[in-house]
């Protein structure tokens, strides 16, 4: 997209300062607190947690920070401070769990075009600092097609299509996923999402303080196509150039963490979501029925897939997700959490 004059002498002004304040070293009037936890847009609002360890946006839907993407080189300069304090590192197994498992990450899958994205973000969890884990990996499909070649450390669920043409549904995955998990934690993640050494350690940290959701994401940084490519085939190219975006306001998509207890207790995934869409943002209101740390103050790393024209279309059923979701919040949260539960989700 291009931007006009205005739009960038908008931005030099109003934009720039609070960016450039926000990338100012932790020890400059800034003790304890990574500054950039609390970059926002103009007219955009944070609510601050009482330690001010995270933020919380105070808008409905995710944003992009403006001045990044008018002046692309400041994506990079922002990034490169962030993952300073959070670094990805990536291994090729993981340390083995000791006694109890800890947390189980579950990711869905379908197909071998996302394969190599699916085995990258597999080698930045197997890198996991300070805690035990496992990762389940749900394959939805006809036939297994990567069960031979995923690391084996993962553990692998194969759920065959009761039909050829149904579109690959994140609910009934991530539930599949759920049904088999060890940990006393799940993190449900997408197959595209790098994350930080210290990520899981972090959710278990706040897990043990009482918290049966958590949502830490503060920035999800939106990698190009051709970065992506060249990050794939040389392993070591994370932070040579601008991300096309830098995300806020995720919420229940993406990368979410809830207790096993707890999801449980409020229905799983609502699988009358066919496809995707819509299904993260109406679990996550039912998960705030629990005791949730909404402030995030962690970045992800977002791999360029090829985006799925028709994954927000049932087929068959004849409505797109969003009207779905709109007609299911019509319905009180306390009767969708009684109606998922007797639902038998995930088989």
């Amino acid at each position: 997209m291009k931007y006009t004059l205005k739009q960038k002498i908008g931005a030099f002004l109003f934009d720039l300062p609070r960016f450039l304040w926000s990338i100012r070293p932790d020890w400059f009037f800034c003790r304890s607190t990574k500054p950039w936890i609390f970059m926002r847009n103009r007219n955009e609002r944070l609510i601050i947690d009482k330690g001010k360890e995270g933020a919380q946006c105070d808008w409905q839907w995710t944003s992009d920070l403006h001045a990044a993407k008018v002046f692309p080189f400041l994506g990079k300069v922002f990034m490169k401070r962030v993952f300073n304090d959070h670094p990805i590192a990536l291994k090729n197994d993981p340390d083995r769990p000791s006694g109890d498992i800890d947390v189980s990450f579950i990711i869905g899958h379908r197909g071998l075009k996302r394969l190599p994205n699916l085995l990258f973000v597999l080698k930045s969890i197997a890198a996991q600092i300070n805690v035990s884990l496992e990762c389940i990996v749900v394959e939805q499909s006809l036939n297994e097609e990567i069960k031979a070649l995923l690391p084996g450390w993962v553990r692998y669920i194969h759920t065959p299509l009761p039909r050829p043409e149904l579109l690959y549904c994140r609910s009934w995955a991530f539930n599949s996923g759920a049904r088999r998990a060890k940990g006393r934690l799940l993190i449900l993640h997408d197959n595209d999402l790098l994350i930080p050494a210290d990520y899981a350690g972090e959710l278990i940290s706040k897990y043990n303080s009482g918290y049966e959701v958590i949502n830490l994401k503060r920035f999800i940084f939106y990698f190009s196509q051709k970065h992506t490519e060249r990050i794939l085939q040389k392993n070591n190219t994370l932070y040579v150039e601008s991300p096309e975006r830098i995300l806020q306001n995720l919420e229940g998509g993406g990368s979410v963490a809830v207790t096993k207890e707890a999801y449980f207790a409020i229905g799983g995934f609502d699988e009358s979501f066919v496809g995707w869409g819509g299904e993260d943002n109406e679990f996550w209101e039912r998960a705030r029925t629990r005791k949730v740390w909404p402030y995030g103050y962690f970045p992800l790393i977002h791999l360029w897939h090829q985006f799925q024209a028709d994954a927000r279309f049932a087929r068959g059923l004849g409505r797109y997700t969003a009207e779905l979701f709109e007609s299911r919040l019509k319905v009180a949260v306390e009767e969708r959490i009684r109606e998922l539960i007797f639902r038998n989700f995930g088989r």
